[in-house]
């Protein structure tokens, strides 16, 4: 008989998941730490290193007024980390609450979600966040809380699905037959049950807020021009690429598409774990 997991180098599936969600969880957490204790004076002004190419000195170059690439890069996705991650938090709870009351109440409860859904979905994301934003005048409050209001739809629809199978099973019914209200049973069922798909839900929620708050700022709309984040550093780099600087754009780019990318695959790989079927196929 073939065995049940999927073995390589004496590894499973699901050992392999757990070593990448934790080499994953410490890259992400070594670039939020290093950027929130890093001084303003890492990065300060140094015209007498202006316009470096990338060397083993500065690994990302140096920029048009001599700051470090590689420490302001740094610096912004630290920024744009905190930001993405706050706001996807609050925003997965409200779809976790709205999911979760629209199936257990249904009726008109129920109607009134699936309306707020389909209104934020039927605007693109990132033209609902920039409209919230200029409102709001911009800044870290502007851009927070226009991810925070355009990314709960789509986790809302997913945990809505997952609580609507529940309510037929029989230790559901049978909850209400002994008198629990549906708020009781959302807080003593539905809830535990569909935290697995809430939490994979939030992990992919962080790279669509980083994204879209680097968007915005890239086009100005987002966060102030003096704080060193990843849509800023973007935007300023399209001004010298003309003259050969290429580094100013490539690197934080880089770092931004991997940072993306390793949220993604994280949220796969808290699929594989939280499912044991899929973890040992």
């Amino acid at each position: 008989m073939k065995e049940d997991l999927s073995l390589r180098g004496g590894m499973s599936v699901r050992q392999r998941q757990l070593i990448f969600a934790v080499l994953a969880g410490c890259f992400i957490l070594g670039i939020l730490i290093w950027g929130m204790t890093m001084p303003e004076s890492a990065y300060a002004v140094d015209y007498g290193q202006k316009n470096l190419v990338p060397s083993a000195a500065h690994p990302f170059g140096t920029d048009y007024t001599g700051r470090d690439m590689l420490l302001r890069s740094v610096k912004g996705m630290s920024i744009s980390l905190q930001i993405g991650i706050a706001a996807a938090f609050v925003s997965s709870c409200i779809a976790l609450v709205l999911g979760t009351l629209s199936a257990a109440f249904g009726g008109k409860v129920d109607q009134f979600v699936l309306w707020l859904v389909d209104l934020c979905m039927g605007v693109p994301h990132i033209l609902l966040i920039l409209m919230i934003s200029v409102m709001m005048g911009g800044g870290i409050m502007g851009v927070s809380v226009g991810v925070i209001v355009t990314h709960w739809p789509r986790l809302t629809r997913i945990i809505r699905a997952e609580v609507m199978q529940l309510r037929t099973q029989p230790y559901i019914l049978a909850a209400r037959q002994y008198g629990y209200s549906w708020m009781s049973v959302a807080r003593r069922h539905f809830v535990p049950h569909v935290l697995p798909q809430y939490i994979i839900g939030l992990v992919l929620l962080f790279p669509h807020a980083i994204m879209h708050e680097a968007g915005i700022s890239f086009l100005g709309y987002g966060l102030p021009l003096d704080m060193p984040a990843i849509g800023i550093i973007l935007s300023e780099s399209m001004r010298y690429l003309a003259l050969g600087m290429w580094w100013l754009a490539f690197f934080p780019g880089f770092l931004l598409l991997l940072v993306v990318l390793i949220f993604d695959r994280l949220g796969a790989a808290l699929r594989d774990l939280f499912d044991p079927q899929s973890g040992q196929e």
